[in-house]
């Protein structure tokens, strides 16, 4: 933790690809048929930015969903959505996406890495782009997409026993799924999965500094 709280991008960069993963780490798009319409038969690509902002101790940025979407309504995630024809790569969408739902300026985001991508059972591609915010940003979020934006200390999704796993009913089937809950929130699903790779990798490499 010293480490990414006195340089975050280095400590990231040192831990993390550097390049979009090429394979998929995750694919519950071919497990999951019923959860999509049966027309489609390709996942629709898309990127999300895990932000960590640079503070005295880091944190991550969360959105919670608006009440009236007709997916995902009232869900936390990442900023971050479905990519576009201009977009020339994942960090493009993420960018973007980021700016659209937060006012987040793409300025003062700083690539740190990739984890691998994440084929959702609805019919997604997402591409998880690590990017580090200075802190000095302004927020204008979407009043149509973001209801709120907030922050969690990282060390919180570094401490193992905040991790859970439940069951829970997804498309017509039971499915295992990771759980966090900061401050009384609730964060599950690919934000929590993708919560769940991203610490283990920073605590695999803490381990691995450290030996």
């Amino acid at each position: 933790m010293k480490a990414l709280i006195e340089n975050p991008l280095a400590a990231l960069r040192a831990i993390l690809p550097q390049s979009p993963p090429d394979t998929v780490g995750r694919d519950e798009f071919a497990a999951f048929p019923g959860m999509r319409a049966p027309e489609q038969t390709i996942p629709i690509a898309a990127a999300v930015l895990i932000p960590v902002i640079a503070r005295a101790e880091p944190t991550l940025l969360f959105t919670q969903r608006t009440a009236h979407l007709s997916k995902h309504s009232g869900q936390i995630s990442f900023p971050g959505g479905r990519s576009e024809p201009a977009d020339l790569s994942p960090v493009e969408t993420a960018l973007r996406e980021t700016r659209e739902e937060t006012g987040i300026d793409p300025a003062l985001v700083s690539i740190a890495g990739f984890l691998p991508r994440y084929r959702t059972g609805t019919g997604f591609d997402i591409a998880p782009v690590v990017g580090v915010v200075a802190p000095s940003f302004a927020l204008a979020p979407d009043p149509r997409e973001v209801a709120e934006i907030f922050e969690v200390r990282l060390s919180f999704f570094l401490d193992p026993a905040n991790a859970q796993e439940m069951s829970r009913d997804l498309g017509g089937r039971a499915r295992r799924v990771y759980v966090f809950e900061p401050d009384g929130r609730t964060i599950w699903g690919i934000t929590a999965a993708l919560l769940f790779d991203f610490a283990g990798r920073l605590n695999a490499g803490h381990a691995k500094g450290s030996a």
